[in-house]
């Protein structure tokens, strides 16, 4: 809004003030007054200046391309080229691999909630209550009393195959070098 009332300002100064070509400005900035540009004439073309044999030489050799200077220039050109060729082929390989892990994860996830799904299922379909009803009433199981459970020592090792009963004083097996 200032800007336009300081424009309308400036435009009816001007107007007014054409024969002095002042302009008023609202503000503390000052403006620099244009400088008028300078008419350039004509000038006569100046002569080419005769350079000697040796200096045009010294010019095209300093132009010209050795051999080995163009051969050296090949071979980078040709590394510079294999070079961005083998990180276009890594980079498409890190894509690549990138995608794969991707689809892996989601298998992975759609696997799980599968196998939780499956999982509660099967917990949810399994009643302890009638599991204990059954083992008691059709199967003849107690629960184990006090006195009931037999303790024994095995002398060989942790893992015990029993083929037969265990006897009432817990000892399976005696070494014969065991003292009675």
């Amino acid at each position: 809004m200032a800007a336009r009332r300081r424009m309308s300002a400036t435009r009816q100064v001007r107007s007014t003030n054409n024969s002095h070509r002042q302009e008023y400005v609202y503000g503390n900035t000052v403006r620099q007054p244009e400088a008028v540009p300078v008419r350039r004439t004509r000038e006569q073309p100046k002569r080419p200046v005769r350079t000697s044999s040796r200096v045009r030489r010294n010019r095209r050799r300093a132009l010209s391309m050795s051999l080995a200077y163009v051969i050296f220039q090949m071979i980078a050109a040709v590394c510079a080229v294999m070079i961005c060729v083998s990180y276009l082929k890594l980079q498409s390989d890190m894509v690549d691999r990138t995608e794969n892990v991707s689809a892996l994860q989601e298998e992975l996830t759609e696997l799980t909630e599968q196998n939780d799904t499956a999982y509660n299922a099967v917990a949810d379909s399994v009643n302890l209550e009638e599991i204990r009803s059954k083992a008691m009433n059709e199967m003849g199981m107690v629960y184990a009393a006090q006195g009931i459970v037999i303790e024994y020592n095995s002398p060989t090792s942790d893992y015990v195959r029993q083929y037969s009963d265990i006897p009432s004083d817990g000892v399976l097996a005696r070494s014969q070098n065991a003292a009675d």
